[in-house]
């Protein structure tokens, strides 16, 4: 089953990830894609593109880059469900423990006549139109081939490793859209907000899944001073508002 390895490293009674549905074709309908900015043990961006009912998955060290001359790293992991493409949050504990934000989606179309085929090949060309990334990319297999086709390369030592590459069109470019365009277009929110908004506290213990990233514990810290900050402030209001009462007698 497509999803059996990613249900198979996650306890969805501890984690708010989806457990995902059977999956189901797209019976003609636009295919999504979805960057998903994950601050685990490290930094990372997670390049999903829909595929037979679910998403095919891959995890850029440095993510994406509009120049044409640079070719990022992009490992090839488990599939997901199309319901994760959607997803944006904290996962306490357990794999992948860390902030998920929505970085960027959208819809893809192959520039292959068979993406199966491709896949196997390890030379996919598509088209991406999202709100950060847009127009003709590859991803290219940098060594190795799957010994059982196109669903070999998710976890199997041969294949993992791939190149993703911005080809030259009117969306390329030497701007850093990482650094340019870092928030969510999910919330418009970072992923120090997005921490805060969840309950950073339930971090105090227990590191997720037994270890944590610098970047990520500093996080973690300055999300729940955040979070003080406004139970405070509101707090304050409350009394504020409570003493106005008083002196007016209400």
């Amino acid at each position: 089953m497509a999803l059996e390895r990613y249900r198979a490293k996650r306890d969805f009674t501890r984690t708010p990830e989806p457990a995902g549905s059977a999956p189901q074709p797209s019976a003609g309908s636009p295919l999504l894609f979805c960057v998903q900015k994950h601050l685990a043990s490290h930094l990372h961006y997670d390049v999903r593109l829909e595929h037979h009912g679910v998403l095919l998955s891959w995890a850029v060290p440095k993510g994406p880059s509009l120049d044409p001359a640079v070719k990022r790293l992009a490992m090839r992991v488990e599939d997901h469900p199309l319901e994760y493409g959607d997803f944006e949050g904290v996962i306490p504990e357990g794999y992948g423990a860390g902030v998920v934000m929505q970085w960027d989606h959208g819809t893809w179309r192959p520039e292959v006549a068979d993406v199966d085929e491709a896949l196997r090949k390890g030379d996919l060309k598509f088209q991406l139109d999202g709100y950060k990334l847009k127009g003709s990319w590859v991803l290219v297999r940098t060594r190795g081939y799957g010994r059982r086709g196109a669903r070999a390369p998710a976890e199997d030592g041969d294949g993992r490793s791939w190149l993703l590459i911005k080809h030259r069109d009117e969306w390329s470019g030497a701007l850093d859209i990482t650094e340019f365009a870092p928030r969510s277009v999910k919330s418009d929110r970072d992923l120090e907000e997005i921490l805060a908004a969840d309950a950073p506290a339930t971090w105090a213990s227990g590191r997720p899944g037994g270890q944590i990233g610098t970047a990520l514990a500093a996080l973690v810290e300055k999300a729940a001073g955040r979070r003080r900050q406004s139970v405070v402030g509101r707090r304050e209001s409350v009394g504020r508002a409570g003493k106005t009462r008083r002196r007016s007698g209400g």
